[in-house]
Protein backbone atom coordinates (compact mmCIF):
# COMPACT_ATOMS: atom_id res chain seq x y z
CA UNK A 1 0.00 0.00 0.00
CA UNK A 2 2.82 2.46 0.86
CA UNK A 3 4.31 2.20 -2.70
CA UNK A 4 1.12 2.31 -4.25
CA UNK A 5 0.25 5.86 -2.39
CA UNK A 6 3.81 6.61 -3.45
CA UNK A 7 3.17 5.88 -7.10
CA UNK A 8 0.16 8.36 -6.72
CA UNK A 9 2.22 11.06 -6.05
CA UNK A 10 5.05 10.34 -8.21
CA UNK A 11 2.75 9.74 -11.57
CA UNK A 12 0.68 13.03 -10.77
CA UNK A 13 3.99 15.21 -10.89
CA UNK A 14 5.10 13.40 -14.00
CA UNK A 15 1.53 14.33 -15.36
CA UNK A 16 1.59 17.62 -14.02
CA UNK A 17 5.06 18.37 -15.61
CA UNK A 18 4.38 17.02 -18.62
CA UNK A 19 1.78 19.01 -19.53
CA UNK A 20 3.82 21.77 -18.56
CA UNK A 21 2.28 22.71 -15.15
CA UNK A 22 4.70 24.57 -13.36
CA UNK A 23 2.66 23.87 -9.82
CA UNK A 24 0.45 21.11 -8.19
CA UNK A 25 -1.90 20.28 -5.14
CA UNK A 26 -2.37 17.63 -2.87
CA UNK A 27 -4.86 17.29 -0.56
CA UNK A 28 -4.25 14.00 2.17
CA UNK A 29 -4.23 11.42 -0.32
CA UNK A 30 -5.98 7.99 1.02
CA UNK A 31 -6.46 8.78 4.59
CA UNK A 32 -10.24 9.26 4.48
CA UNK A 33 -12.07 6.79 4.15
CA UNK A 34 -9.46 4.44 3.10
CA UNK A 35 -8.21 4.48 6.46
CA UNK A 36 -3.94 4.71 5.38
CA UNK A 37 -2.18 6.15 8.91
CA UNK A 38 -2.25 10.05 8.41
CA UNK A 39 1.74 10.45 10.12
CA UNK A 40 2.74 7.73 7.58
CA UNK A 41 0.87 9.08 4.45
CA UNK A 42 2.63 12.70 5.24
CA UNK A 43 5.94 11.23 5.18
CA UNK A 44 5.32 8.83 2.16
CA UNK A 45 3.82 12.09 0.38
CA UNK A 46 6.39 14.99 1.59
CA UNK A 47 9.68 12.41 0.79
CA UNK A 48 7.88 10.97 -2.28
CA UNK A 49 7.59 14.56 -3.67
CA UNK A 50 11.05 15.76 -2.72
CA UNK A 51 12.29 12.50 -4.47
CA UNK A 52 11.00 13.32 -7.33
CA UNK A 53 11.87 17.28 -7.09
CA UNK A 54 15.77 16.21 -6.83
CA UNK A 55 15.47 14.58 -9.93
CA UNK A 56 13.05 16.79 -11.58
CA UNK A 57 12.71 20.64 -11.38
CA UNK A 58 10.21 21.08 -14.13
CA UNK A 59 7.61 21.58 -11.34
CA UNK A 60 8.31 25.24 -8.55
CA UNK A 61 5.68 24.73 -6.41
CA UNK A 62 3.92 22.29 -4.33
CA UNK A 63 0.83 22.89 -2.31
CA UNK A 64 -0.30 20.32 0.64
CA UNK A 65 -3.74 21.29 1.50
CA UNK A 66 -5.05 19.53 4.81
CA UNK A 67 -8.18 20.16 6.18
CA UNK A 68 -7.97 19.00 9.67
CA UNK A 69 -5.74 20.87 12.57
CA UNK A 70 -3.88 17.18 12.99
CA UNK A 71 -2.98 17.30 9.76
CA UNK A 72 -1.66 20.52 9.90
CA UNK A 73 0.11 19.81 12.88
CA UNK A 74 1.74 16.74 10.83
CA UNK A 75 2.75 18.41 7.45
CA UNK A 76 4.48 21.13 10.21
CA UNK A 77 6.81 18.72 11.70
CA UNK A 78 7.84 17.29 8.30
CA UNK A 79 8.53 20.98 6.61
CA UNK A 80 10.36 23.51 7.04
CA UNK A 81 9.08 27.47 6.20
CA UNK A 82 11.35 29.25 4.03
CA UNK A 83 10.57 32.30 2.05
CA UNK A 84 6.97 31.99 2.57
CA UNK A 85 6.89 28.50 1.23
CA UNK A 86 7.24 24.73 2.96
CA UNK A 87 10.31 23.52 2.05
CA UNK A 88 11.18 19.32 3.05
Amino acid sequence: DEELLASCYRECLRLAADTGAESIAFCCLSTGVFRFPQQRAAEIATNTVKQYLDKDSRIKKVIFNVFKDEDLKIYNGLLTFVNNAYCK
